[in-house]
C-alpha cells in the first residue's frame, strides 16, 4: 500500500462515524444513505492531494461530507427540501435521564419536525451543533464567520423555543 492509500484509510477510519452521521441527517436510514456515503468517500479520495492543512483534517472531511450531501440532495430534489433524521442518541441529549422512553420518543419527533422546518443553512448548522462541533469548526464547514455562527445558533434556538412555548407543538 502506498502512502496515499494508507493516509486515506486512516482518514476514513478516524472520520467514519461523522461521515455516517452526515449521511443519516441528509438521507435517513435508506439505500440513499449508503449511496451518499460512497460518494463522500470518493470525494475525500479525489480531494486528498488538494488538502493544504489550513484546517483540521476532521473539519476538511466534514466540509466535503456536507457539500457532497447538499449536492446529493439537490440532485434528488430540485428545490433542496430535505429532512434531517435524528437518532435516539441525540434524543438522550434532548431529554433528561428521568424522562420516560415515550416522552423521549415524542421529544425526538418534535425536534426532528422543528429542525426540518428550518432553512437549509440553519439545518446544516443545527446538524453540526448536534454533532458537538465547535463554533470554529462549524464556521469553517459552512463558510461563515465564527461570530455569525454563534448569532445564528442563538437565533435558531430562540426560534425553536418560541415554537415550543407558543404551543404549536405538544408532547
Amino acid at each position: 500500500m502506498n502512502s496515499r492509500d494508507t493516509q486515506y484509510k486512516q482518514i476514513i477510519e478516524a472520520n467514519q462515524s461523522r461521515i455516517r452521521s452526515v449521511c443519516r441527517y441528509y438521507a435517513g436510514i435508506t439505500a440513499d444513505a449508503e449511496d451518499l456515503y460512497q460518494e463522500i468517500l470518493i470525494n475525500v479520495w479525489k480531494g486528498l492531494e488538494k488538502f493544504r492543512g489550513d484546517s483540521q483534517l476532521s473539519t476538511w472531511v466534514y466540509r466535503i461530507a456536507v457539500n457532497t450531501a447538499l449536492s446529493f440532495v439537490n440532485k434528488k430534489n430540485k428545490y433542496l427540501n430535505f429532512n434531517t433524521y435524528l437518532d435516539e442518541g441525540k434524543a438522550a441529549n434532548l431529554a433528561g435521564d428521568d424522562e420516560t422512553p415515550r416522552v423521549q420518543e415524542k421529544q425526538l419527533e418534535l425536534m426532528s419536525d422543528l429542525i426540518n422546518g428550518l432553512s437549509v443553512v440553519d439545518k446544516i448548522i443545527m446538524s453540526l451543533v448536534l454533532e458537538d462541533l465547535s463554533t470554529k469548526e462549524i464556521a469553517e464547514i459552512v463558510g461563515i464567520t465564527e461570530s455569525n455562527v454563534r448569532v445564528k445558533i442563538h437565533r435558531i434556538k430562540e426560534e425553536l423555543r418560541e415554537k415550543v412555548k407558543g404551543g404549536q407543538y405538544d408532547y
